[in-house]
């Protein structure tokens, strides 16, 4: 039934074939379980920077505490012609650098998007004031308020009338989004400033 090998020099052959293929399959599953850990560690990096990236996202926000608007009453009807948001950090909320964030301006008659000039607002560029806190355009504390400055005038043809209404898209350095509605009163007869 078994076929004994008496022969010493066929057994010791059939022990070394052994002992390579052994060998053999050691070494493969060691090069699988190399490239398995590699990967693991990759995707393990990957996944932690794409949950902080997520994470920054939803927490790093702003909240709109008030808006108002300039009422220019210099021509023949009444025109809003600054359009201006008070913001603070969301709860949980990380430094925010207005400075680097975008503003989408869709209007009665125009739809563009705003970033940041230090100097002065137009039709292309937004500008910040500090209203509380040491900083012009970085929210530190929850306690800070900056004014976000918008030149209606410019952005729209002859700036905003009463009744109309603006969709304002904030988003941040880190991708949060924050949308306001900014309707115009409809009246803006004998007024200076009006809430949006």
């Amino acid at each position: 039934m078994f076929e004994f090998i008496t022969d010493e020099d066929e057994r010791g052959q059939v022990g070394i074939g052994t002992l390579i293929v052994f060998i053999a399959m050691v070494l493969v599953a060691a090069i699988a379980a190399g490239v398995l850990i590699n990967t693991a560690g990759f995707l393990q990096s990957k996944g932690s920077a794409t949950g902080e990236e997520a994470s920054a996202q939803v927490s790093n926000r702003i909240n709109i505490v008030s808006a108002y608007g300039n009422v220019d009453t210099s021509g023949s009807t009444e025109v809003v012609n600054y359009a201006n948001l008070t913001v603070r950090q969301a709860a949980g909320a990380d430094n925010i650098n207005l400075s680097k964030s975008t503003i989408q301006w869709i209007g009665p008659d125009t739809a563009t998007t705003l970033t940041y000039d230090g100097s002065a607002a137009d039709a292309e560029n937004f500008t910040t004031n500090s209203i509380k806190g040491d900083n012009a355009d970085v929210l530190v504390d929850q306690s800070d308020r900056i004014e976000i400055v918008m030149d209606a005038a410019a952005i729209t043809t002859n700036g905003l009338k009463a009744g109309e209404e603006v969709q304002l898209t904030v988003t941040t350095q880190y991708g949060s989004k924050t949308t306001y509605w900014a309707n115009v009163p409809e009246s803006l007869k004998d007024k200076n400033a009006v809430t949006l």
